[in-house]
């Protein structure tokens, strides 16, 4: 059975629209439209083979950033149901939040921002906004995908002041300190435990990570003795997916609950309501404490892991030599690229490499570097 939307979620009904007026869709409601755009779009398709912590060639079972996204969404999805907030606008932001980021993962972005610093600097979320609302070429009547106000304002999670002052309406929050939707702030959260909880499965798949090292950690510690306790007999694979299947869900539900709490003691009717309001979706004091000490253990045991940081050198090697060869002579640039260089150069360099693949940017690494690959 359907359940009513509180009367603080977005509807088609109470969204501030669309950049370019169009007609309304005939059977699905607008948020629909948008999930719809995105899912279609090219930079949604690349994500495929964009790294989330390890580089795409090194094995075939670690998530990427298109299965980070598709499980975010889920994870909304499922969280928004509960808060009986907009699923469809929920799914939307989740699947486009990281349409923006560079090839190799933070380490790709940390390199180009370096190389942009400069020119502007370069941060995924505004990139993701930027491919939503001008690269993206698919449709007659403008650039981008047009995407629903909402949608957009749930994509750029972050947002520096200068940045704020340059985006007209949609910065204006960040510059006067006002919330996003609940729709917005609970997609911030689903992206959090969609990729903690993942990077201790791949971690362990990998080897990088121990069973025996997460057990001191208390997130996953508790977790897991309970499963062994219950089942005694079970191999460790589905030992591991069983934890963090209950990890997830241990983390849904504190924050579900504790939303519900914000909300109600907020006592907000409205949408605008909502905006006026502190940040309301979170998680409980002794969660986040959980969560907390989960992400230092990550950083320390798995991020920065030695062969970890192996790969991520040579990625940030990749990034750099790439922007200093195409700001050196634009001519190496693709001829649409060059085009666009002939407006704004280090821009439209930095647009190029962060639409890369891992395994393009690599492919386009050995082209200008290397004799072995002269095509």
């Amino acid at each position: 059975m359907t359940q009513a939307l509180a009367p603080y979620a977005v509807t088609d009904l109470n969204s501030r629209g669309r950049a370019q007026a169009e007609e309304a869709p005939a059977t699905r409601s607008e948020f629909q439209r948008d999930r719809d755009r995105i899912i279609h779009c090219t930079a949604f398709r690349r994500l495929e083979y964009k790294t989330q912590v390890f580089v795409n060639h090194e094995g075939d079972l670690f998530r990427t950033r298109l299965t980070h996204s598709i499980e975010v969404a889920q994870i909304g999805r499922s969280l928004a149901r509960s808060l009986r907030l907009n699923e469809d606008l929920v799914e939307a932001i989740s699947l486009s939040h990281d349409l923006g980021h560079t090839p190799f993962g933070h380490a790709g972005q940390d390199a180009l921002n370096d190389c942009m610093k400069p020119h502007g600097g370069f941060e995924h979320n505004l990139q993701s906004l930027r491919i939503v609302d001008q690269l993206e070429e698919h449709y007659a009547s403008f650039d981008g995908l047009n995407l629903m106000y909402e949608t957009r304002e749930g994509i750029l999670k972050h947002c520096s002041l200068p940045n704020a002052q340059r985006l007209g309406e949609l910065g204006r929050r960040f510059i006067e300190r006002r919330q996003p939707s609940l729709e917005a702030q609970l997609c911030n959260f689903a992206d959090s435990i969609a990729y903690n909880n993942h990077d201790v499965d791949d971690g362990l798949r990998a080897g990088l990570i121990t069973l025996e090292q997460l057990e001191g950690v208390q997130a996953f510690a508790r977790h897991c003795a309970d499963v062994r306790a219950r089942y005694p007999d079970l191999g460790e694979r589905r030992l591991i997916h069983e934890t963090v299947r209950r990890m997830i869900n241990a983390q849904a539900v504190d924050l579900i609950e504790r939303s519900r709490e914000h909300i109600r003691a907020a006592g907000v009717e409205t949408l605008a309501d909502v905006n006026a309001a502190p940040a309301l979706v979170g998680f409980s004091d002794a969660m986040q404490a959980e969560l907390l000490e989960l992400q230092r253990f990550l950083r320390d045991q798995f991020y920065w892991h030695y062969q970890v940081l192996r790969e991520m050198t040579k990625a940030r090697r990749v990034i750099v030599d790439l922007f200093d060869a195409f700001m050196s002579d634009p001519r190496l640039l693709p001829p649409q690229h060059q085009r666009l260089a002939g407006e704004d150069k280090p821009r439209a360099i930095a647009d190029y490499i962060a639409g890369m693949t891992d395994r393009y940017a690599m492919k386009e690494h050995r082209r200008l570097f290397s004799f072995a690959d002269g095509r």
